[in-house]
């Protein structure tokens, strides 16, 4: 293995270190359903979904926005490797880990967070798998979840998607797939080029970490499945969409004090991520999309998540069609 693709490896065995398009109603997937919801604080209701596709309950946050006086568009963030994991699974790693309930409080967005997924990508895994079970993600993100998140909030069917790390890939994978469903994409630290062996590899052995066989993700390196959900594959199917990805250099950015540090492998992790942006950059240039970058200093962890949502805010907004303030 060269030392590019042990930087690559390294992504995500460390994640948890510290004018729109015009949307069409979702049709809920039979016996999908709304199970409970409850609100856990005065903006965050926590509701339990049952999946079909999955066959088993997933939580969900959703965040509400202060001004609910008429239908609101929807973000849909994913997490990192973990899931939820550190919560015991009650919480994502977004309310856990950064400010995002009280920076989106007076945004006129609903946010939905996905609470689970460990190990997954967000995907449609083509088997079972004795360990990481049944993931049939993207079915659950694009089919199942958005229509009862409409029925049951004040939505108007506006939704854009981003994540972090491995919901990077996650979130720009489902999208270049679903370019109709999503007015734009934020993603931040995510390896987002799937074109090489190596890149591959790497993916496949973060899902190693989590005790998941990868074959059961997409199969073998050389199945056309990999193609199939390679972001910058397919990313012309999202031109002219708003789109915000950032990524550090591998060196800690002092300026945000403890949120800035990391253990040593978040400047491993990060700089691996550099090297995925960058290829993945090449590709989108080549295919005209224009996206606004953030090279930024930084680790592969929190503390600079949280200013990404920040900073990455303005795009999503222009991609919801809501003030930015």
């Amino acid at each position: 293995m060269t030392a590019a693709v042990a930087l690559v490896a390294a992504l995500f065995v460390g994640v948890a270190i510290s004018a729109p398009a015009s949307a069409a109603p979702a049709v809920a997937t039979d016996a999908s359903r709304i199970e409970a919801v409850r609100m856990a604080t005065a903006t965050r209701a926590q509701v339990t979904t049952y999946s079909a596709a999955m066959g088993r309950r997933i939580t969900v946050s959703v965040l509400l926005p202060r001004d609910r006086s008429k239908p609101r568009p929807t973000l849909y963030l994913l997490d990192g490797i973990d899931g939820g994991v550190y919560t015991n699974y009650t919480e994502s790693g977004w309310t856990y880990q950064t400010d995002i309930e009280k920076f989106m409080a007076d945004k006129r967005v609903y946010v939905v967070l996905p609470i689970g997924g460990t190990g997954s990508y967000y995907t449609d895994w083509r088997s079972n798998d004795p360990v990481l079970k049944n993931n049939q993600w993207e079915t659950f993100l694009t089919k199942e979840l958005p229509p009862l998140i409409e029925k049951r909030f004040d939505t108007n069917g506006v939704k854009a998607i981003g994540g972090l790390s491995m919901g990077a890939l996650g979130a720009m994978s489902i999208a270049v797939r679903n370019p109709e469903m999503y007015s734009g994409v934020a993603a931040f630290s995510g390896c987002l080029d799937q074109g090489t062996p190596d890149f591959r590899r790497a993916t496949a052995a973060t899902v190693q970490t989590r005790g998941g066989n990868p074959d059961n993700m997409w199969g073998p390196i050389t199945s056309p499945l990999w193609a199939a959900h390679d972001p910058a594959e397919h990313i012309a199917a999202l031109r002219e969409k708003p789109i915000y990805v950032s990524v550090g250099n591998g060196l800690p950015d002092l300026s945000l004090g403890v949120a800035g540090i990391a253990s040593p492998v978040g400047g491993a992790l990060e700089s691996a991520a550099l090297q995925c942006t960058k290829a993945f950059k090449q590709k989108a240039d080549r295919a005209g999309v224009k996206i606004t970058y953030n090279f930024r200093q930084g680790l592969h962890s929190w503390g600079y998540w949280n200013q990404d949502l920040h900073r990455a805010w303005p795009t999503i907004a222009k991609a919801l069609d809501v003030p930015v303030r």
